[in-house]
């Protein structure tokens, strides 16, 4: 059986559970992620609503609401549903880390990185927002802070192209060249199109 029939297989007998007890959040949700793989978000979004109307604290279904409105470029309408994702579960980490990433897209970089502290306190190996922290740490002048996340991203992941390349800026901005070198060849050798500015100056303070 093809994947997509997989999904197919697996949204009628979503739609089965459903039939049998219309009042099931989870059987919606489930319902919802099947449609989210066959990109069917108008669908999905009924779905999900349904899912909340029937289990208020499913914060997982909020963080996905969320998500179809990343999809339509809404980052307002993202923002509020992880907001409301991390008020049903505090500890939400993917709630957070969502917060976090609206934050720095809205250049907003001390909620960004309160946020994202939030989600990595509460999952030390959420690699994504880990890499989106040790962003906004450099966009926010805590090179160290930056150097120091983006080495706990290669401790997760050592082959995480982008986690090299961000050092190589961190570690570029804080005059240890070689190390910025060292970083920039990795990223470049896992497949990262490493700037051409950045290798360019990199090279000239090498000499």
């Amino acid at each position: 059986m093809s994947i997509a029939e997989n999904v197919h297989e697996f949204i009628e007998q979503q739609r089965r559970a459903i039939a049998q007890n219309p009042e099931c959040g989870n059987s919606h949700y489930n319902l919802a992620i099947g449609l989210l793989g066959l990109k069917q978000y108008d669908e999905a979004e009924k779905e999900l609503l349904a899912a909340i109307e029937n289990s208020p604290t499913l914060a997982e279904a909020y963080v996905q609401l969320g998500g179809i409105c990343l999809q339509r470029g809404d980052l307002d309408g993202c923002m509020s549903w992880n907001k409301k994702a991390v008020r049903v579960r505090a500890g939400f980490s993917e709630g957070w880390g969502n917060i976090g990433f609206v934050h720095m897209q809205q250049g907003n970089l001390d909620e960004a990185i309160y946020a994202l502290e939030k989600a990595t306190r509460w999952n030390p190996k959420f690699v994504q927002a880990l890499t989106t922290l040790a962003n906004a740490y450099l966009a926010n002048g805590e090179v160290e802070e930056s150097i120091t996340t983006n080495i706990k991203v290669l401790d997760l992941e050592p082959d995480f192209a982008v986690a090299h390349n961000n050092l190589a800026v961190a570690y570029l901005e804080n005059g240890q060249y070689a190390e910025a070198d060292r970083h920039c060849a990795k990223a470049l050798e896992l497949g990262y199109d490493v700037p051409a500015e950045l290798q360019d100056e990199i090279r000239t303070h090498l000499g």
